[in-house]
């Protein structure tokens, strides 16, 4: 479990930076330029997610039950993944009312996403995994609306077309996932 702890303070500590460190952060894309930056950012990032999905991997080798999860949690967490899917489809749709009425639904549908699969999952690394994505997706969201606020970012007025459209590509993207992709790319089939 400590590849998968290794990746998480990685993955997480550089996604944490503006929030922890803004100004040692823009010290730094001052002294070395903003592709500079990037390019660590990313290195790390990728970095983090590695060892978060090998450390995963690994840790599923030898769980560690906690809990034990009540049936019908599955297909709650299927709902409230379904959900999440659309808040972060959201962030990429302009003209939307769930991006105004959210101003963070990236970030918020991560949170979404963490707390459906902490319902569904009751061993030690899946636990962690989830509460450690829960907790970092809040502490951003709230300092994402501050920054916003500060800033004085307004977001546009949104239409019912543009939501329409986000729910349906939020619904696809989930059902796309969830029905096939899920199984081979995370190894676990959540509906059969």
């Amino acid at each position: 479990m400590g590849l998968l702890v290794l990746g998480l303070v990685l993955f997480i500590g550089v996604h944490s930076i503006r929030v922890v460190a803004a100004p040692w952060r823009a010290a730094q894309i001052e002294r070395f330029g903003v592709r500079a930056w990037r390019g660590v950012f990313a290195l790390a990032s990728i970095l983090g997610i590695v060892l978060i999905v090998v450390g995963y991997g690994l840790a599923r080798r030898y769980p560690v039950p906690v809990w034990l999860p009540p049936r019908g949690m599955a297909h709650l967490t299927g709902l409230l993944t379904a959900i999440a899917f659309v808040m972060l489809t959201a962030t990429y749709v302009p003209g939307n009312h769930i991006k105004r009425a959210l101003g963070q639904p990236f970030v918020s549908g991560v949170a979404l996403w963490a707390f459906a699969h902490l319902l569904a999952n009751g061993t030690l690394h899946a636990m962690l995994l989830f509460l450690v994505f829960l907790v970092w997706s809040l502490v951003e969201v709230r300092a994402g609306r501050k920054r916003d606020r500060e800033a004085g970012v307004a977001y546009p007025p949104g239409s019912f077309a543009r939501d329409g459209l986000t729910v349906v590509i939020g619904l696809v993207a989930w059902a796309v996932f969830a029905f096939l992709l899920h199984g081979p790319v995370i190894g676990v089939r959540p509906f059969g």
